[in-house]
């Protein structure tokens, strides 16, 4: 039993005798019941509210690179967090020649506090999203011969072996490459990365 309950106890008779010769006051109980439903609907209040921003926890996943998400799947499960932040840092810190694959993620998680709480968070949690890489189209300047007075614009459409071998004039058949696509080609071509809009 509440305090509530024990302060504001119902009345043994279902009903009130207009013939009574006592006067009843009832401005008590009724502040009692005023305060009693003021407080329940604060708790509802406060319950609807934690249940959209536990909806809202649920929905949006922790967005990690691709690279971040490799990092994760491949520590194990009875790591800390903080066990496995001090390992990526070790493997690059310590070994830097054998795992030159992890200083994309140890230079994502030196980026910020952001990124170290969202390491953490999905690795404890092993719930993510991986997040889509920028893609970029190569588009060259005018080339003698590989583009025409009609377009200002020649997009690299085919690349073997770190060597381009095919051009277009529009993005339709150009490649959608990654930056470190392009800049292992040659790190030139960088200048003429044109970001791929939504949609495309």
């Amino acid at each position: 039993m509440t305090k509530f309950e024990e302060e504001v106890k119902r009345p043994k008779k279902a009903y009130i005798d207009p013939f009574s010769k006592r006067d009843v006051d009832f401005t008590g109980v009724a502040k009692k019941f005023t305060e009693g439903a003021q407080t329940l609907k604060e708790w509802k209040e406060y319950a609807f509210l934690l249940e959209d921003k536990l909806k809202l926890q649920q929905q949006s996943l922790p967005v990690v690179p691709e690279c971040v998400a490799g990092a994760i799947e491949s520590i194990p499960d009875h790591y800390s967090a903080f066990e496995a932040i001090d390992l990526i840092k070790s493997k690059v810190e310590v070994f830097t020649e054998e795992n030159k694959d992890w200083l994309q993620v140890y230079n994502w998680l030196c980026e910020g506090i952001d990124n170290q709480d969202t390491f953490a968070l999905a690795f404890i949690t092993r719930k993510y999203q991986v997040e889509k890489p920028q893609l970029f189209y190569i588009d060259l300047p005018k080339v003698f011969g590989l583009s025409d007075s009609t377009s200002d614009s020649t997009f690299v459409s085919k690349a073997e072996s770190g060597i381009i071998s095919e051009f277009t004039k529009g993005k339709d058949y150009a490649l959608k490459l990654t930056e470190q696509e392009i800049k292992s080609i040659d790190e030139r071509y960088w200048q003429f990365a044109v970001p791929v809009e939504d949609g495309e």
